[in-house]
């Protein structure tokens, strides 16, 4: 560990005092793997004592985070403290506090800690308790002497020799779970300041290991207490910068006797791997054993090189340039505090030329603290006058308040996902020198509209495009600047130049207005609707032709609006039932929305790179999908996953970081927010693919009404604070920035009751106000019975359907990745633990109770609807369990699905199906479609055939008992064609039933026939009725067996793609049975499978039978490569061959091909 010693700095602002707790010190300083794990509480100061807290994990969740005397505008408070008594009887509860490790850190009492104005703490009349905890291997080492003689070395290091007495009170020496506890306290009679020595110097050597003591009894025996004030440094040249990725940083944590190399960007726990101080976070039950990360405090340093210095006459300017700081950070340059932050989402610049002028290192040092989030969470949240809500609003999944908080929120634990709460620089960071007259671009905003065009309302399409420009500078624009523009295409070609006009210059940010010929531009289209044309437009700021500023975007011409405008008269003639639509149209045109919902593809932000991303979009492109909702409480999507979307067509519908929560608001607050939420849109606003932005998640559906329903008296104070945040700040960031995007202030609502742009608030919600008989707003739904899955009569019936879903296991391979062999079994502590549906609801890590209620959910409709995996391989048979619960969640998934497509053309004209979820954040059971390892699910192949343009689907009624089979289109033109309708048995032979018994009270007897052609006509984005069966009826017939029989439908269609003016023919199959799979008299289909080098395919035959959900494996011997299959989970009759070409996502396994195997439904229920 690299010697630290404390920083005495009068003008710091922000002072940590950090403790090494005895317990934590005792196991970190044995091994770097011991620091890896354990229970400890070091780098916190305790304050209360009230409850109970956790022993499980040694976390106490009423205690707040280190002292910070000034950070982010809050004041020193007035602490409360734990009274020891500073007397010679420490009673049995502080025996039992210090068993838990309760005492892993410093506690102080009596006259308690005093904030001087020279940012220094003193302890005066007062005492220390602390703890060693020792196991079998030290026990006989560790006696009362070598504590009390150690205490006093170290008191007398820190300047402490004038006073004090230590006394070793307490030797438990009746092992708990193989540990003993000392307990004891240091008592002195005059005042000490720790920030100083005795002779007034700063103590620099207080704290640091001396060299002859062996870590593992230094770190037993240590109270360390240092006073952190860590510096910012950038120098001065003109024009120059530096890329602080480039700088070699060290990350540390003196309590834990951490010291290792750090990046940039990167956060605490990425950085702790790298260095072999902890094992992958996401092995095992890591995401509990490393909780100690997230409770600790790290500050990353480095002494820069490469600055061009300035002598105290130069003007020459210097900043400091963080795109993101997770979360709470104090920087300091030099020995100078700058600036402490506050917020994961917010760009950082800092001015700190002065600070350059007057340093005199050759190699400066800047530093980053940061303070543990869930401590800062606890502490703000426990301050006099601190938001409350009623019980179950706030949405607690692990660590608590984090609605306090502007950060990550599933951070703090989510039902899919971990709770690591990371720390550290996760974004780009620069140090930037400016001669006085030059300028710095750190953001800027494009806005292409319709000229007229206003939020939330279509535009008119034939009108010229209005370019708008906006651009941020550190330094400021000189008076005069002008702004030119230049439009080039994908190849270079100009198309336009010419001069903004209405320029608006206020220094640090200037604006400019252009309006386009809009015959010069191709428009930009998503994916199955036409071309994805870019252009590339720089914007120059110049003053006496020299450019001062320079800024290049890639953008399309599009306009995307998120039509909620009441149903019209032409409407309802048409049959669409009243009330308001919510549909969103692109370029003036109305489409069916296919998509799902994206989440944090990782805990760790770092490690999202773009070509992941890319090669995650890729599978989105080949699974039909049109559109993603960017999930609220993850966080806000980064430019190069924006440019991936452009080029591939993938509307981003975008949503601020709130969800499943009301928030505070403060005026610091809500200025926060306002920061935060204006430079993510101007950042963003370009980008042809923004669809949408929401003000977050679930909030009108969920929370305001779980506040009326538990505290209805205080409805309307909520109800007011929900719209000062979400309309009065949120809305007007947006509207304030951008012309061309809707806003929602939630996800899951009515809609607007009324628009009107000249109100100072344009937007009244509906909320609740609804008319009987009409229709609103999109829906979710989820629905845990299983025995109510393929009930349609439970489905929400609405104009889109924006959440939905159901979760399952991931595959073997994926799961090897994260778990040992021997816990590779379905209902194993790991894999129990690892599924967090259902949530803890707070820090208990023995999560059984509601964990093995998702469990059951899933074995339950295994169980109920599809032959049991029966493997006597153990592993077999577990991962034939895995796939099994995936087939449910496709199958539910299927059933949901084609029921909203149906929807488009019925009366309530749905337009939208974005299930939930697209991917994994790691590896575990979740509603995912895609694993963490790039792996396709069951369901992203089943999407991938329901979001087909052109579909047939039987959807059954089960409170009717009629069977409807539709074909749906969601071409913008009609569609004609035929499908072959038949009942076939298991077996293979087409059997003689009913076909197309419309009425139930038919007098009429139906024909009995092998098979039946009905011809269709679909309209544009619509669903035709081919024919009904009455089940019940059917039943009831001697020669139908509902065991021995599946419904089996093909189609085929000829119509025109979107914005195209060929034909194209569509096939289409889908099947209904009458009786879950598990009761079926299901045949061997005799499965054989050729890989034919040649296509890049293999053949697949069922040479026996029918073979329900055919499935094409990998090798587990063959994890090392993703692939993806063009079909797969499909149905093949007797005698049928199916060609299936195949597409590498990622890696390599030498002969895999030879490996893959072919499997139905009927083998998952075999004994191998």
């Amino acid at each position: 560990m690299a010697s630290v010693g404390l920083r005495n700095t009068p003008d710091a602002m922000h002072v940590s005092i950090v403790v090494a707790g005895l317990a934590a010190m005792c196991k970190a300083a044995t091994t770097p793997a011991a620091a890896a794990g354990g229970n400890s509480t070091a780098g916190r100061v305790d304050r209360r004592i009230s409850k109970e807290f956790n022993p499980y994990t040694g976390y106490n969740p009423y205690t707040g985070p280190p002292l910070r005397p000034s950070h982010a505008g809050y004041s020193a408070p007035n602490w409360p403290l734990y009274h020891c008594g500073c007397n010679n009887k420490l009673d049995e509860r502080d025996l039992r506090l210090a068993k838990h490790g309760f005492y892993d850190q410093l506690h102080v009492s009596g006259s308690g800690l005093k904030f001087t104005g020279k940012s220094m703490y003193s302890i005066s009349g007062s005492c220390v308790v602390f703890a060693c905890r020792w196991n079998d291997t030290n026990k006989e080492a560790v006696t009362t002497d070598i504590i009390a003689q150690a205490m006093m070395d170290i008191w007398g290091q820190c300047g402490g020799n004038t006073a004090g007495t230590v006394s070793v009170v307490h030797n438990d020496k009746k092992p708990q779970d193989g540990y003993g506890f000392w307990l004891g306290y240091m008592r002195y009679e005059k005042g000490l300041d720790f920030c100083k020595g005795a002779d007034s110097s700063p103590a620099r050597d207080c704290f640091r290991r001396p060299k002859s003591t062996p870590i593992a009894m230094m770190s037993c025996i240590s109270v360390v207490v240092a006073i952190a004030a860590t510096a910012l440094w950038q120098g001065a040249a003109a024009g120059h910068m530096l890329d602080l990725s480039d700088q070699a940083w060290q990350l540390q944590n003196l309590p834990l006797n951490i010291s290792v190399p750090g990046q940039v960007p990167s956060h605490v726990h990425l950085d702790l791997h790298d260095a072999q101080v902890i094992g992958d976070p996401y092995f095992g039950l890591n995401d509990f054993n490393l909780r100690w990360v997230a409770l600790a405090n790290w500050t990353y340093t480095t002494e820069i090189t490469g600055l061009k210095r300035a002598n105290t006459s130069d003007d020459l300017l210097t900043y400091i340039l963080f795109n993101g700081l997770d979360t709470f950070a104090d920087i300091s340059f030099c020995g100078k505090h700058i600036a402490s932050t506050d917020n994961q989402f917010r760009q950082w610049r800092f001015d700190v030329s002065d600070a350059v002028r007057s340093c005199a290192s050759e190699r400066p040092e800047l530093g980053v603290s940061f303070a543990s989030a869930p401590s800062m969470a606890e502490y703000l949240a426990s301050q006099p006058g601190a938001e409350t809500w009623p019980w179950g609003i706030e949405g607690w999944f692990e660590f608590p308040h984090r609605a306090f908080i502007r950060k990550e929120q599933s951070d703090f634990g989510w039902d899919w996902g971990p709770a690591f709460a990371p720390a550290g620089i996760w974004q780009k960071a620069w140090i930037v020198q400016l001669a006085p007259d030059e300028v710095y671009v750190p953001n800027s905003a494009l806005d292409l509209y319709r000229e007229g065009q206003i939020n939330d309302l279509p535009p008119d399409q034939v009108a010229d495009w209005v370019l708008n420009c906006s651009i941020d500078a550190l330094n400021s624009f000189p008076k005069g600047a002008e702004m030119k523009f230049t439009v080039k295409d994908a190849t270079g070609g100009t198309i336009s130049t010419g001069h903004l006009t209405n320029i608006t210059n206020a220094g640090d940010v200037i604006t400019g207005s252009a309006t386009l010929d809009a015959e010069k531009y191709k428009l930009w289209w998503p994916a199955g609707m036409g071309a994805q044309n870019l252009y590339n437009i720089t914007v120059d700021v110049v003053k006496q032709n020299k450019t001062l500023a320079s800024v290049t975007k890639r953008t399309g011409f599009r306009t995307i609006v998120l039509n909620m405008g009441e149903i019209t008269d032409e409407q309802l003639a048409q049959g669409i039932a009243p009330g308001n639509n919510w549909h969103f149209e692109i370029n003036g045109h109305e489409f069916y929305a296919k998509g799902s919902n994206f989440i944090p593809p990782d805990a760790f932000w770092p490690r999202v790179t773009p070509d992941r991303i890319r090669t995650l979009f890729r599978s989105v492109v080949a699974g039909n999908q049109n559109m993603l909702r960017v999930w609220a409480s993850g966080a806000y999507s980064p430019d190069f996953m924006y440019d991936a979307a452009d080029e591939m067509g993938i509307l981003l519908w975008s949503e601020f970081e709130f969800g499943d929560a009301l928030y505070p608001v403060t005026e610091d607050f809500l200025e926060n927010v306002r920061q935060e939420a204006v430079y993510q849109v101007r950042r963003t606003n370009h980008h042809p693919s923004l669809a949408l932005w929401a003000g977050g998640n679930e909030l009108e559906s969920l929370e305001l009404p779980g506040v009326n329903a538990s505290a209805p008296e205080e409805y309307d104070r909520y109800l007011h604070e929900y719209e000062t945040l979400f309309l009065e700040t949120l809305l007007p960031a947006v509207y304030g920035n951008s012309r061309s995007i809707t806003y929602i202030p939630s996800s899951t609502e009515n809609g607007y009751l009324s628009f009107n742009w000249s109100r100072p608030i344009p937007i009244i919600e509906r909320y609740n106000n609804k008319t009987e008989g009409s229709l609103y707003g999109d829906t979710d739904h989820y629905n845990y019975n299983y025995r109510q899955a393929f009930n349609i009569s439970t489905y929400p019936v609405g104009r889109f359907a924006n959440e939905f879903g159901f979760h399952s296991m991931p595959s073997l391979a994926t799961w090897r990745e994260a778990l040992p062999e021997d816990e590779l079994y379905f209902n194993s502590s790991t894999i129990m633990l690892r599924n967090h549906h259902y949530p803890a609801g707070g820090l208990n890590i023995t999560n059984y109770d509601n964990s093995s209620k998702g469990m059951a959910e899933m074995t339950l409709a295994v169980t109920e609807y599809y032959p049991l995996p029966d493997k006597a391989d153990p592993i077999a048979n577990f991962s034939s369990w895995c796939h099994a619960t995936q087939i449910f969640q496709a199958d539910f998934y299927k059933s949901q699905i084609q029921f909203y497509r149906a929807g488009s053309g019925g009366r309530e004209r749905q337009l939208g199906s974005l299930y939930w979820q697209l991917e994994d954040i790691w590896q575990a059971p979740t509603w995912a479609g895609i694993e963490y390892s790039g792996r396709w699910k069951v369901l992203h192949y089943v999407a991938k055939d329901i979001y087909e343009s052109v579909i047939l689907a039987p959807i059954f009624n089960q409170s009717s008992g009629i069977l409807d089979v539709y074909a749906i289109s969601d071409l913008w033109s009609e569609v004609k064609g035929s499908a072959t309708l038949g009942w076939v048995g298991w077996d293979g032979r087409l059997l003689n039933h009913t076909i197309g018994e419309s009425e139930s009270t038919t007098s009429v007897p139906p024909s009995l026939v092998r098979q039946k052609d009905v011809q269709f006509t679909i309209s544009a984005i619509n669903s035709t009725l081919l024919t009904s069966f009455n089940m019940t009826k059917l039943a009831e017939s001697e020669s139908f067996n509902a065991t021995e029989c599946l419904f089996v439908a093909n189609l085929t269609a000829i119509g025109t793609p979107i914005n195209s003016k060929a034909t194209k023919t569509y096939r289409h199959t889908n099947t209904f049975t009458p009786t879950p799979l598990s009761s079926a008299a299901l045949v061997d289909p005799g499965l054989s499978i050729v890989h034919k080098k040649g296509d890049g395919a293999f053949e697949v035959t069922a040479k026996q039978g029918v073979s329900a959900w055919t499935w094409l494996s990998v090798s587990d011997k063959d994890a090392s490569i993703i692939v993806s299959f063009e079909e797969n989970a499909f149905l093949l009759n007797k005698g049928q061959t199916k060609l299936v070409k195949y597409s590498i996502i990622s890696g390599s396994s030498p002969g895999w091909e030879d490996r893959v195997t072919a499997d139905s439904i009927y083998g998952q229920g075999q004994r191998d």
